[in-house]
């Protein structure tokens, strides 16, 4: 599967921003998807994901109550809705995908497929 992620941008602080990640070659739906993002001079850290069968949805604890993750089958695309965004946010953001990952993995950065990253930048 190949994924492409969009969606990034410069916004003030308390804006939203919504990144989308698009699949060719597969269907999404068979897919644990995942949002990652790294700041510069920092290691890729989970944002959060969406589970294949049971779409179960996690976050990280920075992200709850101001991220969603959510999926459209029809479009094959997972988003990430990103409300009240602070400077502290930005990164490059990188969708990921993985057909096999158990739960304790999730957030760890080892899933077989990755978009190419979008920058998101929130100035205060």
């Amino acid at each position: 599967v190949q994924l492409q992620a969009s969606g990034g941008g410069l916004v003030q602080a308390g804006g939203s921003l919504r990144l989308s990640c698009a699949a060719s070659g597969r269907t999404l739906n068979i897919y644990t998807v995942s949002w990652f993002r790294q700041a510069t001079g920092k290691e890729r850290e989970f944002v959060a994901a969406s589970r294949s069968r049971s779409l179960n949805t996690y976050y990280t604890d920075s992200v709850k109550g101001r991220f969603t993750i959510s999926r459209d089958n029809a479009k094959n695309t997972v988003y990430l809705q990103m409300n009240s965004l602070k400077p502290e946010d930005s990164a490059v953001y990188y969708c990921a995908a993985d057909r096999s990952l158990i739960l304790s993995s999730i957030a760890s950065p080892h899933y077989d497929y990755w978009g190419q990253g979008t920058q998101v930048t929130v100035s205060s």
